[in-house]
């Protein structure tokens, strides 16, 4: 049998070390679907095709395993509206910048332009969310835009896709293909001019507060020494939270909306702020640079000065950065600014984070209750994926992260109903961890059908789902904007049994006593299992620095809520967030 283009494109993606394409069989991609049938399947050293249940989920699916790994995860879509459907979790991908390659298929190449059956643009429409996007018309064309998106993906790191009419990938393959020899990442020194005017900046300030993001990984450990020399706190993102937070005796939580702890206080009472591999986006949340020296260290050069005006950037790694720092400033010895925020934090962790984590016998069961829960008995080496939403909220502020633990959301793209097909990614890649999704029922509903997928593998993944029967992050924006809550209430619906169905060990629990060995029985079954939580639904959570229209969107929200008839309404979400104000 000749080889084809299909054949040849396998070839290139096992040399790449691809193990799976996640994705559903269709018409166009039947080639390219056949071809890894016939490389035997990963454990005979060739592909296997994942069968995923919406195209979307398959996207997830490869930029969780991406991400997790650190190499090229590959998702793929049939002509049209197949295609069309990796659209939301490629943005994902490519934001989160994890190595990922869509195949997209495409229509008969004699029809491309004539209006034929499902018949689209992909060279368009994809454009926007990968880094390389071409599409492949000959078999000598072939080999060299796989070899070019394969090379874009990994070193972007980002998306790239491939668009092949179904008929071309059955053209008999014309040459070899390029071998995909790649080099270790290489190290970005900065400037030495550039180190030296923020070194100058360190010393003449009295105080200095670091608030790092996810371009710190790989460099916890320097930079927490250099907080050490400078008396300093550490706030840090949410992205960054996995890579500075844990063993980080200066860390101050996290500041936004989904912040806790002093971060706020730290960045904004220090003399000089140190931005470090960040591109925080809300700069709302930022100090005023009339008021607070601004320096700011990133790999990626746009990121300098993009959210707030930096006195003293530096374009350079992190790690590389840090090192050269250390050498040139002066060692401060006043700790004093360095104890009033570690103080603070630990009063509002008390006062405010800690309020609900221990309410063993308080009903309806309190989300942060149930979320300790999970954070205290999940394994040390755990995967954490939680949806876009209150799940996040939840994860950002109780799930302790450690340097084996890894935790994967749309941090970025902020889409809805990634937790479940992100965990089955992180399954799929490392089938021997615990994977424990934080799944919202808003986000769980909208890709349901992936359970499917988890239970027809017998993947081990455990689904946390807390059932508020709302879309809690929607209410509180609304709240904080002024407007009373609406249209983010859904049907109650029973998501344990719905899993039950499918194939999970499935358990609903609506009181908190029952809660602590539900938990345990879920992350000890040998197979998928699901946990649905009734928590309150009028838990919400407030940012840690609450401002004067923030108040006065609540106060005007709770008023109109009163005037339309629901006083009880307003006083029972009062009663379940009030001890979540500080000072109360």
């Amino acid at each position: 049998m000749a080889r084809t283009i299909a054949d040849q494109l396998v070839d290139q993606l096992i040399d790449a070390g691809v193990d799976h394409i996640y994705g559903i069989v269709g018409d166009s991609l039947n080639p390219i679907v056949d071809a890894v049938r016939r490389s035997g399947g990963a454990a005979k050293g060739g592909i296997d095709w994942i069968h995923v249940r919406h195209e979307e989920s398959a996207a997830f699916m490869a930029a969780a395993e991406a991400q997790l790994t650190g190499k090229l995860a590959v998702c793929a879509g049939s002509c049209g509206p197949g295609n069309l459907h990796l659209v939301n979790g490629l943005y994902d991908a490519h934001r989160s910048g994890a190595p990922v390659l869509a195949i997209a298929s495409h229509i008969p190449s004699a029809q491309i332009g004539s209006g034929y059956f499902q018949e689209t643009h992909p060279e368009r429409l994809f454009v926007e969310c990968s880094n390389y996007c071409e599409q492949i018309m000959t078999a000598a064309q072939s080999p060299r835009v796989v070899n070019s998106a394969l090379r874009h993906s990994i070193t972007g790191p980002g998306v790239s896709v491939i668009i092949m009419p179904g008929d071309v990938a059955g053209f008999d393959a014309s040459e070899s293909f390029p071998s995909l020899v790649l080099t270790e990442p290489a190290t970005l020194v900065p400037a030495e001019a550039d180190v030296r005017r923020l070194a100058e900046a360190i010393d003449a300030a009295e105080t200095v507060a670091i608030f790092a993001g996810a371009g710190v990984e790989g460099a916890h450990d320097e930079v927490v020494a250099f907080a050490q020399l400078l008396k300093a706190p550490i706030g840090h993102t949410l992205r960054g939270k996995q890579w500075i937070q844990y063993n980080n005796p200066f860390d101050v939580g996290m500041t936004g909306l989904l912040g806790y702890g002093a971060a706020h206080a730290g960045i904004h009472d220090a003399d000089l702020l140190l931005l470090v591999g960040t591109d925080f986006p809300y700069e709302q949340f930022l100090p005023d640079p009339a008021q607070v020296v601004i320096g700011q260290i990133d790999a990626d050069a746009a990121h300098l000065g993009r959210r707030v005006s930096v006195a003293h950037p530096v374009h350079g790694d992190v790690r590389a950065t840090i090192a050269r720092l250390t050498e040139l400033v002066a060692p401060k010895t006043d700790r004093a600014f360095l104890d009033r925020m570690l103080k603070k934090h630990r009063k509002l962790l008390d006062s405010v984070v800690g309020t609900y984590a221990d309410v063993s016998a308080t009903e309806p069961i309190h989300p942060e209750y149930a979320i300790s829960l999970i954070d205290q008995a999940a394994a040390h080496d755990a995967v954490f994926t939680a949806d876009t939403g209150m799940g996040n909220v939840w994860q950002a502020r109780y799930v302790t992260p450690g340097p084996d633990r890894r935790i994967i959301g749309s941090f970025i793209h902020g889409s809805m109903a990634n937790a479940v097909p992100h965990a089955i990614g992180a399954q799929f890649a490392e089938p021997h961890r615990q994977v424990v999704a934080i799944a919202g029922d808003g986000g769980l509903s909208m890709l349901l059908g992936e359970l499917i997928t988890a239970a027809t593998y017998k993947l081990p993944i455990k689904v946390f789902v807390f059932n508020n029967s709302s879309l809690g992050l929607v209410k509180l924006e609304m709240l904080v904007d002024g407007f009373p809550s609406f249209g983010v209430d859904v049907p109650g619906v029973d998501y344990a049994g719905i899993a039950e169905a499918i194939g999970f060990r499935a358990e609903r629990v609506d009181h908190p006593r029952a809660l602590e060995d539900a938990v345990a029985t879920a992350l000890s079954h040998d197979g998928p299992a699901l946990l649905d939580i009734v928590t309150d639904p009028r838990a919400l959570s407030l940012p840690p620095a609450i401002t004067g229209d923030q108040v006065k969107g609540f106060a005007l929200a709770m008023s109109k809520t009163v005037l339309h008839g629901g006083a009880a309404e307003a006083v029972a979400m009062a009663r379940s967030n009030i001890r979540h104000l500080p000072g109360l």
